[in-house]
């Protein structure tokens, strides 16, 4: 791949806060050359450029203990030591470093005979810069407490300087290195908070993030805050919808009152009767009038199937954007089969589902709003001197979760579904009582991703893959395959 085409994926990556994945099992020169490269244009495009060469320090640091943790396990293995063992921890590492930099093919051709790999992630999302370091060796107890040790005696020192003039023991991986990372964020104004490192499902993972409270960051706030503010230029939920709404609300209500209102737009009439003979519902029968209908459906299926309707109806979705709209409902077919899988709670299912169509209203909005709209943001950047590069990345879809989000709020969608369409890029960071759906609609948009040729399975948080279950790529491709050939069959139906 070409600098210029790598450019463009990292630009991609950034404005629809994808991941960008890089694996290797040797951890050669020029991969390493590669991840300095990505984390240059990273930086770049983040205006943070000054801090290239400490972070590529830092990078470069965690990366060859990754390295040297997967040597290691090999050579313990090799020598038929226990690691675990504290007898044969301290017997083996007489000798490690020696033999194996002696012998350094043998050992790395072994990692990558045994699957040991490194992998580097790279991710703008919820106004941090990430850079996550993962090799598939956990951390042990020991290892943990000589890095934990080392972050302390950093805190002991004020500069490089003092660092260096200490002795300390740098016979792991985690020696002065880890101490010289530290004082690095630091000195960039960065606390401990920015490198965390913690074993988890068999991997050993390292994270340096970065915030972004830079003006560039500041101004795209500005604008965001002004689509959304600007929002009521777009058309309101249609009448009849809000009636609908009014009455569902409304505990004297019947469902003759609610199907007598839907009967009245033909439109809704037939959108309503298509979702409960979709095959979601598996009726045994197909239904044919909106009061069994609304009786199947229920209250809160009927007023989920509304923001949906009413959304599509407001962005006015043209034939450009349409494939957009076909990727949504996509992902909410998807989310609805992982939701089943996990609860059996109808309303977290729902919601699932109802998420999985939205979850990407922010980045319609932003390729396909209305002139004047267009036209009056285009008015306020001019006033407050932005660029027109700023334009650009928001247009592209850059901040696409959090305009959404602010979207559903302005428009009273109910806070299930605001979370689903703010965290659908960065799932882990949701709060606890929504997560269920967020994980679903999370994964269900990785799916379809990667159906289409954007994403891969590596990218995806191990965390939410161990929840589902999906412990290989075999048996990812496998769900896949089956959910894309379900909803094929839905759509011919």
């Amino acid at each position: 791949m070409s600098s210029t085409q790598l450019n463009e994926k990292v630009k991609k990556a950034i404005r629809l806060s994808f991941p960008l994945t890089i694996t290797t099992y040797k951890l050669p020169r020029e991969t390493e050359e590669q991840l300095e490269e990505i984390l240059g244009m990273y930086l770049d495009e983040l205006t943070l450029g000054k801090y290239k060469d400490p972070l590529a320090y830092c990078m470069k640091e965690l990366a060859v203990n990754a390295k040297k943790a997967n040597t290691k396990r090999v050579y313990f293995e090799d020598k038929n030591l226990d690691i675990e063992d504290m007898i044969d921890y301290r017997r083996g590492m007489a000798d490690f470093k020696e033999e194996t930099l002696s012998n350094l093919d043998y050992y790395l051709n072994k990692q990558k005979e045994k699957g040991f790999y490194i992998k580097f992630t790279f991710m703008v999302a919820g106004g941090m810069f990430k850079i996550t370091i993962r090799n598939n060796v956990e951390i042990n107890r020991t290892e943990q407490m000589r890095v934990y040790d080392r972050i302390a005696r950093a805190r002991a020192f004020n500069s490089l300087e003092e660092a260096f003039a200490e002795v300390l023991d740098d016979s792991e991986g985690a020696g002065l290195g880890i101490v010289i990372l530290v004082l690095m964020l630091k000195k960039m104004g960065f606390d401990e908070e920015a490198f965390e490192i913690e074993g988890e499902g068999g991997e050993t993972v390292a994270s340096l993030i970065i915030p972004l409270s830079g003006e560039r960051f500041s101004l795209l706030d500005t604008i965001v805050d002004e689509i959304v503010g600007a929002i009521d230029m777009l058309p309101q939920f249609p009448e009849n919808i809000t009636e609908v709404q009014r009455l569902i609300n409304d505990p004297d209500s019947e469902i003759e009152d609610i199907a007598r209102r839907i009967n009245s737009d033909p439109a809704l009439a037939a959108d309503l009767l298509k979702t409960v003979n979709s095959a979601q519902f598996m009726l045994p029968n197909r239904v044919s009038n909106i009061p069994d209908a609304v009786m199947l459906l229920g209250f809160r299926g009927i007023k989920n199937m509304l923001y949906s309707y009413g959304t599509e109806k407001i962005l006015n979705i043209s034939d450009h954007e349409s494939y957009m709209w076909e990727h949504s409902h996509r992902v909410g077919f998807y989310a609805y089969a992982l939701a089943r899988n996990i609860t059996k709670k109808k309303d977290v299912i729902d919601d699932a589902y109802l998420g999985g169509i939205l979850h990407d209203i922010g980045l319609i909005v932003l390729q396909g709003v209305r002139p004047e709209l267009i036209d009056h943001i285009r008015d306020f950047s001019i006033d407050k001197g932005l660029s027109a590069q700023l334009l650009e990345d928001m247009a592209a879809g850059y901040n696409h979760s959090e305009v959404g989000a602010r979207i559903a709020e302005k428009w009273n969608f109910p806070p299930s579904l605001v979370d689903a369409i703010k965290y659908h890029h960065i799932p882990l960071q949701c709060r606890s009582q929504n997560k269920a759906i967020v994980y679903c609609i999370y994964l269900a948009n990785c799916l379809a991703n990667l159906e289409k040729g954007s994403f891969s399975f590596e990218q995806i948080e191990k965390k939410i893959l161990d929840l589902f279950k999906i412990g290989t790529e075999a048996r990812f491709t496998e769900l896949l395959n089956r959910l894309s050939s379900d909803y094929e069959a839905e759509r011919n139906l």
